[in-house]
C-alpha cells in the first residue's frame, strides 16, 4: 500500500496506470453481487462454484439486503443473490457451504426484499431492470413452492414491473430470431430459451486472456444463460474461466470494458497534464476499434456514442485526431442518444459528444465539414444547459452521483460551449462550492475520494469560474487535495464504499476511479 504525498513522482504512478491498459486489457472493476447470483444459478459446474456462495453470504448486509448507495439500487443485486441461494438449496450444490448459514441468509433476504418492494417509490434507471426484476421474482416464488425452508409468501414485483416482455423475448430466441442487440447484455432474462439460441453467437473477446474467449453481450450472466452445459462451447467456456480467475470465484458486471476504460483513463490523465507515454500501438487499437458507427464499450456490447466520443476526445488530446462524423448516427433532433433504441437520455454521453467534435474543430479547424461540426457544438451546448438542476448541478442515468455528471458536463461547457454556457459553467461552480464536506471531500452520502476527485479537477480545470470566488475555490480545491493526499492508492481506491457506476448492477471502474484521483491531486497540486 503506497500513501499519496506530495513526495510521490505521480507521472511515474500514471504510466504504471497506462501501462495496466495494455496488460490487463479486459479492464479492472469490482466484482458484482447481481452477476454473481446469476453465474451461480446458471453454471454452479464452473470453477469457483464455493467461492461465489461464500462472496453472497459475506457481502449481505445486517439488514438483510446486499448494500447499496439507496434501497432502490439493492433490489436487483438482493434478488439475485436470494434466487441463487434459494437454487442452491433446491438443487442440493452447496458447494460444500453449511446448510444452514445459505437458509439463514435466504430467509433474511426474503424478509428484506417483502419490505422493500412496496415502497419503492423510485426506481433506478439501471440497464434492464424492468425486466431483471420479475424474471427474478418468479423464479425466488418457484423455489419457495418447492422447498420445506425457509419457509416466506411469494414475493411481488414493485408496482408497474409487470414482465410483460419476458415470454416475448423467450419467444424471439425460441423461434431462432435475433434479439436487439442492447438486450444480449442481459440474455438471462430469456430463461431457458435463452440456453444455446440459434440466433445469439458470442463474439471474440479480443487482445489478452480472451485470445481464445468468446462471450455473448460482454456479460458473464448472458454468457452462462447461452452456453449449454452438456456441450459447452469452448470459446465461451473459456472466457467465463477468464472473467472467474481475477476474483477466485466471483464475477464483475460486464467484462470486457477495453474502449470504455481507455478512452476515460487516458483522456482525463493527458487532460490533467499528466506527461503519460502512451504505446503508439495502444493508439493504433483505439483507432482500430471505432468502425462506421464508432465504438462499443468492450467486445460483445452495441456500438455506442459515449464510447465512441470517449475515444475520439482522447485521441484528439494524443494528437491523433479522428474524425467524429460516425457520431452523427446517433444525433436526434435535439441531442445524441447513447445507443439505438435507448429509452432515456444521457447527460454525460451528450458532454463526452461536445468534447469529441469541440476538440476536433479547434486542433484541426475541420475542413469542409467545420460549420456541420459548429452546428452540432451549439445544438449539444444548448441541450445541456437546459438539462441543468435548478441547484447548478446535473444528474445522469449511468452513475449515482451528480458530482460524476457535473464534472463532465460542466468540465465540456467550458471548454467548448462558449459565451452561452458560462452562466451555466458559474452555476455548476457554485454548487459545488456550496457542498463541500467539513472534512474538505464531496460526496452524496458522506465524502468519497470519487466524488472529490471530480469536484476538485472541476474547479481547477474550470476557467469561467466568477472573480468573487476564486478564492473560495482555491481553498476547496486545497482542502479537497489534502483530504485526497491521505488516501490509500491501492487498487480499488473506495473500498469501504459502495460502487457508484451503473450497469445492471453498481459497479466501480478501477483504473478509471484511479484516473481521477491522480488528475486531481495534480491538478490540485497546481492550484494550491
Amino acid at each position: 500500500m503506497t500513501v499519496l504525498t506530495e513526495d510521490l513522482a505521480l507521472d511515474a504512478v500514471a504510466n504504471a496506470l497506462v501501462d495496466e491498459l495494455v496488460t490487463l486489457p479486459w479492464g479492472q472493476e469490482t466484482p458484482s453481487v447481481y452477476e454473481t447470483g446469476r453465474l451461480t444459478s446458471l453454471a454452479p459446474w464452473l470453477t469457483g462454484h464455493a467461492e461465489r456462495l461464500r462472496f453472497l453470504l459475506e457481502t449481505q448486509g445486517p439488514d438483510g439486503l446486499w448494500p447499496a448507495p439507496a434501497p432502490g439500487y439493492a433490489l436487483a443485486p438482493s434478488l439475485s443473490a436470494v434466487e441463487a441461494v434459494l437454487n442452491v438449496l433446491r438443487a442440493g450444490a452447496t458447494g460444500g457451504v453449511a446448510r444452514t448459514a445459505l437458509t439463514g441468509c435466504a430467509a433474511r433476504g426474503l424478509r428484506a426484499l417483502a419490505d422493500l418492494m412496496p415502497r419503492l417509490a423510485r426506481i433506478p434507471d439501471m440497464p434492464a431492470i424492468e425486466h431483471i426484476t420479475p424474471m427474478l421474482v418468479a423464479r425466488i416464488n418457484e423455489h419457495l413452492a418447492a422447498l420445506p425452508e425457509p419457509a416466506a409468501a411469494p414475493l411481488a414485483p414493485p408496482p408497474g414491473m409487470t414482465g410483460a416482455m419476458l415470454p416475448v423475448v423467450a419467444d424471439l430466441l425460441g423461434h431462432g430470431a435475433e434479439p436487439p442487440a442492447k438486450l444480449l447484455h442481459a440474455l438471462e432474462i430469456g430463461g431457458p430459451a435463452a440456453r444455446g439460441a440459434l440466433a445469439v453467437r458470442p463474439v471474440p473477446c479480443g487482445p489478452g486472456p480472451g485470445a481464445a474467449a468468446a462471450i455473448v453481450g460482454a456479460s458473464p450472466a448472458a454468457t452462462a444463460a447461452w452456453l449449454d452445459p452438456a456441450a459447452p462451447d469452448p470459446a465461451a467456456l473459456r472466457y467465463l474461466e477468464e472473467c472467474v480467475r481475477p476474483y477466485g470465484g466471483p464475477v464483475p458486471v460486464a467484462a470486457p470494458i477495453t474502449h470504455f476504460e481507455r478512452g476515460w483513463v487516458l483522456g482525463w490523465l493527458v487532460r490533467a497534464g499528466f506527461p503519460v507515454e502512451v504505446p503508439a500501438a495502444l493508439v493504433a487499437e483505439m483507432r482500430a476499434a471505432l468502425g462506421p458507427a464508432g465504438a462499443p464499450g468492450g467486445p460483445g456490447l452495441p456500438h455506442d456514442a459515449d464510447s465512441s466520443s470517449g475515444l475520439l476526445y482522447t485521441l484528439s488530446l494524443l494528437g491523433s485526431p479522428h474524425p467524429p462524423d460516425l457520431l452523427w448516427n446517433y444525433e436526434t433532433d435535439t441531442h445524441f442518444f447513447t445507443w439505438r433504441g435507448e429509452n432515456g437520455r444521457s447527460v454525460t454521453t451528450n458532454a463526452h459528444v461536445l468534447e469529441a467534435f469541440g476538440h476536433y474543430l479547434r486542433s484541426t479547424g475541420g475542413g469542409e465539414p467545420a460549420a456541420h461540426y459548429a452546428a452540432t457544438v451549439a445544438k449539444v451546448t444548448s441541450w445541456l444547459c437546459s438539462a441543468q438542476e435548478d441547484d447548478g448541478r446535473w444528474q445522469d442515468r449511468w452513475h449515482v452521483s451528480p458530482y460524476y455528471a457535473t464534472f463532465c458536463v460542466a468540465l465540456a461547457l467550458d471548454g467548448f460551449g462558449g459565451a452561452a454556457a458560462a452562466p451555466a459553467v458559474e452555476r455548476a461552480v457554485r454548487w459545488i462550492l456550496d457542498t463541500r464536506n467539513a472534512d474538505g471531500s464531496w460526496g452524496v452520502r458522506g465524502g468519497s475520494a470519487e466524488e472529490t476527485a471530480y469536484a476538485v479537477q472541476t474547479l481547477s480545470l474550470a476557467r469561467g469560474v466568477p472573480a468573487g470566488a476564486r478564492r473560495a475555490v482555491r481553498k476547496a480545491v486545497a482542502s479537497g487535495t489534502a483530504f485526497l493526499r491521505a488516501v490509500p492508492l491501492t487498487s480499488d481506491i473506495d473500498a469501504d464504499r459502495p460502487p457508484l457506476w451503473h450497469d445492471k448492477d453498481l459497479y466501480r471502474p478501477l483504473a478509471i476511479v484511479r484516473a481521477a484521483v491522480l488528475g486531481a491531486l495534480r491538478l490540485g497540486g497546481r492550484i494550491i
